[in-house]
C-alpha cells in the first residue's frame, strides 16, 4: 500500500481531528445547554449547535490534509470525493472518512459523560482505521485494520481485548433505544424478553462507546436497532480488532436493521436469542437513532 494509504497516518488525522473536537465540545462546561437548532425523526431528536461546530471543525481538518476524499458526517451528508469502491482517474484507490461529531448528543445536553467523536477512514468501501474520542473520561480508543485495538489513558496506551468464555446467562449486555414511540415499544418487549436471561442490561446512550466498552471488557456484548453508519464505523472496527464478532441477525452484516457485538461463543447465543425475538420488526421506517 502507498504512503498516502497508509492506515496508520489515516488514522493518526482521525486522532488528531477528534481530539480537537473532543476539546471544542468539552470546552461547554455545562452552566447552560447548548442551543438546539434542530430536531430530526422526533421533537426530542436533537442537533445542537456544537454538533454542527464539532463536524466542521473534523471536516476543515481533514480537508487540510487529504483535500479529495470523501467525508460522510451524520449532520453534512457526504461531501467531496468519488463513488465509493471505485478507484479515481489516476488509479488511486478513494478514501471516505465516516464522521460522527457528537454520538449521545442527549448525554451531553444533560451533562452526562458518555458521549464521543466517532471518526473512520474507509479506504474504498472498507473501515481500516477508527477513532472514538471521549472527553470526559480522558480515553481514545484506536484500531487500525489487522493491528489490534488500543485504549489511551493519559501518558497509559493498553490493548484491548473482549471479555471471552462469558455465557449468555452471566453477559452484562448494552443496548439503546430509538425516538419513535412504536419502535421503543418493540425494543422495551426484546429487553423484557432478554433480561431475564443475562446478568444485567445497561443503556448508556452512545453507540461509539458502548462498542468501545465490549472491546475493553466493560460490557460482554452490545446490540442495538437503528443505528446509522457513523454510529458504529470506528466502533465496530474497534470491537473487532479487540476479538469481538460484529454483525447482524443471520449471517448478515451489522447496519441499521440491527448491530451486535460480543465475545465470539457470545455473539452466538445472543444473535441466536435475538431471532427468536425478531427485534427488527417495527412499525417506524425512519433510520435515525437515539443519539
Amino acid at each position: 500500500m502507498s504512503d498516502h494509504l497508509d492506515p496508520e497516518e489515516l488514522l493518526r488525522i482521525a486522532v488528531e481531528a477528534a481530539s480537537e473536537a473532543g476539546r471544542l465540545l468539552a470546552s461547554w462546561r455545562g452552566d447552560e445547554r447548548p442551543e438546539v437548532v434542530q430536531t430530526k425523526s422526533s421533537p426530542t431528536d436533537v442537533v445542537t449547535e456544537m454538533d454542527r461546530k464539532s463536524e466542521a471543525l473534523i471536516t476543515s481538518r481533514i480537508r487540510a490534509r487529504r483535500p479529495a476524499d470523501a467525508v460522510l458526517g451524520e449532520e453534512g451528508g457526504q461531501t467531496s470525493g468519488g463513488p465509493v469502491g471505485h478507484e479515481s482517474p489516476d488509479g488511486r484507490a478513494h478514501v471516505r472518512w465516516v464522521v460522527d461529531p457528537l454520538d449521545g448528543t442527549v448525554n451531553y445536553l444533560y451533562g452526562l459523560h458518555d458521549w464521543a467523536v466517532s471518526i473512520a477512514a474507509e479506504v474504498d468501501g472498507s473501515v481500516v482505521a477508527g477513532v472514538v474520542e471521549v472527553p470526559r473520561r480522558g480515553e481514545t480508543f484506536t484500531a487500525v485494520a489487522g493491528h489490534g485495538a488500543w485504549l489511551r489513558r493519559g501518558k497509559a496506551t493498553l490493548a484491548l481485548h473482549c471479555s471471552a468464555g462469558v455465557p449468555l446467562g452471566q453477559a452484562l449486555v448494552g443496548t439503546g433505544f430509538g425516538y419513535d414511540a412504536g419502535r421503543r415499544q418493540v425494543q422495551g418487549e426484546v429487553v423484557a424478553a432478554l433480561l431475564p436471561q443475562v446478568r444485567d442490561i445497561r443503556r448508556g446512550g452512545s453507540a461509539a462507546v458502548d462498542l468501545c466498552s465490549v472491546a475493553a471488557g466493560r460490557l460482554d456484548a452490545f446490540y442495538e436497532r437503528g443505528l446509522n453508519y457513523w454510529d458504529f464505523a470506528a466502533g465496530g472496527l474497534i470491537a473487532r480488532e479487540a476479538g469481538a464478532t460484529v454483525g447482524g441477525l443471520a449471517g448478515k452484516a451489522e447496519s441499521t436493521s440491527l448491530t451486535v457485538a460480543a465475545g465470539p461463543g457470545l455473539y452466538q447465543q445472543l444473535e441466536a436469542f435475538l431471532g427468536r425475538l425478531n427485534p427488527e420488526r417495527d412499525a417506524p421506517r425512519s433510520q435515525e437513532r437515539e443519539a
